[in-house]
């Protein structure tokens, strides 16, 4: 399958990146038809609406190595594993409630040959270990995700950018946002140009 869209915007890609990225538009359709973790109409958008929408914080921050990520909800491994992808020297921790998704993200990892990713089924109250950045994908309000995710930010600073919250949001944010502190929203357009991504925006989220 061809990844026009994401050599497009990231043009350095190795060939094992490539190979992983184009594996990746095989294992989601033949995983969504047995299993729902992307909407049945929009699989056929996903690389645009999907893995380079969660490549977008690959855009907004380059993760040094050694960084932790948590990818909080990550249902059937967005954003982690095309970031996984991005940062084989990143260590990404995804966690879900719902077992049949992240069964699915486990074994696309297995198959993409990601030695970088590391799985837990459970809710983020039961995850206990720090690290550098939370990600997310449009799971919950940004007040609520700051709420349940600050425990597991870490103290000591390894990136150009403070350690905090990156979420992908879409919309009118600006009743959500109102009150929360140390809070910059980007707009995805600003990275990329298909029409998809008017709407999107990177909310990010540093824990004082």
């Amino acid at each position: 399958m061809m990844i026009e869209k994401i050599t497009k915007y990231f043009p350095n890609l190795t060939d094992r990146q490539r190979e992983q990225f184009e594996a990746m538009m095989t294992l989601y359709p033949e995983w969504n038809d047995k299993i729902n973790v992307i909407s049945r109409k929009d699989i056929e958008n996903l690389e645009e609406n999907h893995l380079l929408h969660s490549l977008a914080i690959a855009k907004f921050i380059n993760f040094m190595p050694g960084t932790r990520v948590l990818d909080f909800g990550t249902g059937g491994g967005l954003p982690g594993l095309p970031l996984a992808v991005m940062f084989p020297d990143v260590h990404f921790h995804l966690i879900d409630r719902i077992g049949k998704k992240l069964k699915v993200a486990a074994d696309i990892a297995d198959r993409l040959g990601l030695k970088n990713v590391t799985f837990q089924h459970g809710d983020s109250g039961e995850c206990h270990e720090k690290f550098d950045f939370v990600v997310s994908r449009a799971v919950m309000p940004q007040p609520e995700l700051v709420k349940l995710s600050r425990k597991n930010i870490a103290k000591v600073q390894r990136n150009a950018l403070p350690n905090g919250i990156i979420a992908l949001k879409g919309g009118d944010l600006m009743a959500e946002l109102k009150g929360l502190k140390n809070s910059e929203v980007v707009d995805i357009s600003n990275y990329f140009n298909e029409d998809f991504f008017n709407t999107k925006k990177i909310v990010y989220t540093t824990i004082s």
